[in-house]
Formats: C-alpha cells, sequence, structure tokens
C-alpha cells in the first residue's frame, strides 16, 4: 500500500498516480484530475476536472471582485477576509485546534496526501455548496497506511466526532499544500500562526496575507495579474502532460 511520502514524491516528480490499493496505476487523464488543484494564497482549495483550465484562474476570477483583471491589494485581503470567516465558524475571531482539523481534513485535505477523484463536480468556483468530494475510492489514508472512511465538507459543517482520527499533522514528506500553493508553506492556515501558541488570530491571519500580497508584488505595481502569478508545481507538472499529448 502506498504511503504519504509515496504520493508527495509523486506530485513533486510526476510520477504515475496510483490507488489506494495500491495496485492500480491510473492513466495520464486520471492523474490530471487528480491533480487539478490550486490552494489559493489564504489556503483555500480549488478543485477543477481533468482537461479543464488549472483552477489558479478560478481563484483569481473569485478574488478579482471588479473584473478589471487586476487583483487590487484591498481585493486581495478581502478574498483572504472571506476565508478566514468560513474557517472561524464559531465566530471568535481565533482558530483553535478545532477550526485547524476541520480545515485539514474535511477543507483542503490534500494537505494530508489525501486523493480526490473529481466526480459530481457542482460548484468548481467556490466549492461551497455541499458534500460533493469524497475521497479517492470513498476512503481516505490514515496513519500507519489504515483505511479510513472519510466523506469531504468543503463548509467544514461536520461536527467533531465525525473527523477522521489521523495521527499525523502532515504527510511525511512535510511539502502539504506546497505543491498547489504559490508559497512554500505546507499547512497555509498555520502558517499565520506567529505567537507560535497553535492559535491563529484574525489579525495575524490578515497580517500573514498583506505578507502574501507583498511577495507577489513584485514589480510595486498595486495589483496582481493573472499572467505574472508564479506557477505550482502541480501547474507545471499538468502543463507538461498537455504539452506531451499535442
Amino acid at each position: 500500500m502506498p504511503t504519504r511520502r509515496q504520493f508527495a514524491r509523486l506530485l513533486v516528480l510526476g510520477g504515475g498516480a496510483f490507488g489506494l490499493a495500491g495496485s492500480v496505476l491510473a492513466q495520464d487523464a486520471d492523474l490530471s484530475a487528480m491533480l487539478n488543484v490550486f490552494i489559493s494564497p489564504a489556503g483555500k482549495p480549488f478543485r477543477a476536472p481533468a482537461g479543464a483550465p488549472y483552477p489558479v484562474v478560478d481563484w483569481f476570477k473569485e478574488a478579482d471582485r471588479n473584473g478589471d483583471g487586476k487583483l487590487d491589494h484591498a481585493e486581495f485581503m478581502a478574498d483572504a477576509e472571506a476565508f478566514f470567516r468560513v474557517l472561524d465558524a464559531h465566530h471568535t475571531g481565533v482558530l483553535g485546534a478545532y477550526e485547524v482539523a476541520v480545515y485539514e481534513r474535511q477543507i483542503a485535505p490534500e494537505i494530508l496526501g489525501y486523493q480526490f477523484k473529481p466526480t459530481a463536480l457542482l460548484n468548481p468556483v467556490g466549492l461551497f455548496g455541499g458534500r460533493i468530494w469524497r475521497a479517492q475510492y470513498g476512503q481516505g489514508m490514515g496513519s500507519m497506511g489504515q483505511n479510513v472512511p472519510m466523506t469531504v465538507d468543503p463548509a467544514g459543517g461536520a461536527s467533531q466526532p465525525d473527523l477522521p482520527k489521523i495521527q499525523h499533522d502532515l504527510d511525511e514528506t512535510q511539502q502539504g499544500a506546497s505543491p498547489f500553493s504559490l508559497f512554500d508553506e505546507p499547512e497555509p492556515v498555520t502558517a499565520a500562526d506567529f505567537d507560535f501558541n497553535g492559535k491563529i488570530k484574525k489579525a495575524n491571519f490578515m497580517r500573514l496575507a498583506d505578507m502574501h500580497f507583498t511577495r507577489l508584488d513584485a514589480d510595486n505595481e498595486g495589483f496582481l495579474t493573472l499572467a505574472k502569478l508564479p506557477k505550482t508545481s502541480v501547474q507545471k507538472r499538468l502543463e507538461k502532460m498537455r504539452h506531451k499529448k499535442r
């Protein structure tokens, strides 16, 4: 049975996809479907079917509220604040261990090394409609390789007892969200724990968002464009695969 380390290695090196049983090698189309994921600077996942444009496009379109093709600082910060409100289900202004667990295990479990097969994709932009994602083959891979039944609720609405019991906080390679993200941050939400106390204050979450914008706006233009954004490791892999098919 493949481990999370093997899965993450495939993400980076571009090896063949595998099922949880470890015996079925997927074709390139299946690999494309599994990997067509973008995790926004705030940590929100965007997933698209095989053959669809890489979903950084969906994030940019959602964040660019006036639709002018330029993502300015105010829009970038508003995008981060909107996702914080999703994570802060109890409206405390602080994300604790439970909110982080919901994020890692239900909203963006790719960072734990879970695989997904995008069937019944109802809303590829927001992904906050209902229970439309299930772990590949209906199960997720827990610690020590055992199968853990898991239903992914992108809205993070499950009660605490429904969270899968996973001992590891991240995949064993510690790459987490990095292959899907514009930044080398294995866990984009806890990256804002500047107080190092296991709690993410809204002020710190927004502070990280501001830092992200500054890094992306290398030319100090005051706005971002889709064309100038760096490409994620997964995006580069997908483009390479599609180029070979031409």
